[in-house]
């Protein structure tokens, strides 16, 4: 699978980077399990389904207009990241990763917020690649 993002995912990794680039161990941890994430996403040959959802790939039940899917990986100690994404339905070949949280901070909350922001974010992704096919 290709990979792609709107403008906010973008600018939260590259913040992430830069704290990973400082020094910090925590931002290290999280960007590790990003990168594993992606990895895990670009190595699918098709999308999931409800039915295929495994351990580290979940159908996120809160999703509201679209359905979302979360990867996670197993348990570390003070760090708990989910990425968020969305399998386009015109567009099996492409996985737009939306956002991602550590959830080991703010605890099940992470939940209670997705589907709105994933509605925005999915909408505002759709602007972005329309801007970028005229």
């Amino acid at each position: 699978m290709q990979i792609d993002w709107p403008a906010e995912f973008d600018a939260w990794l590259d913040d992430l980077e830069a704290r990973v680039e400082k020094g910090e161990d925590h931002a290290k941890q999280v960007l590790i399990l990003v990168t594993a994430a992606l990895k895990h996403l670009q190595e699918l040959k098709e999308p999931p389904t409800r039915d295929t959802e495994t351990a580290t790939l979940r159908w996120v039940r809160q999703s509201k207009r679209y359905l979302l899917w979360r990867v996670s990986h197993p348990y570390r100690p003070g760090v708990a990241v989910r990425l968020i994404c969305w399998f386009p339905p015109d567009a099996d070949t492409v996985v737009v990763a939306l956002f991602a949280g550590d959830k080991a901070r703010i605890g099940d909350v992470f939940y209670n917020s997705v589907g709105a922001r994933a509605d925005g974010l999915i909408d505002q992704w759709k602007r972005e690649a329309m801007r970028g096919r005229a």
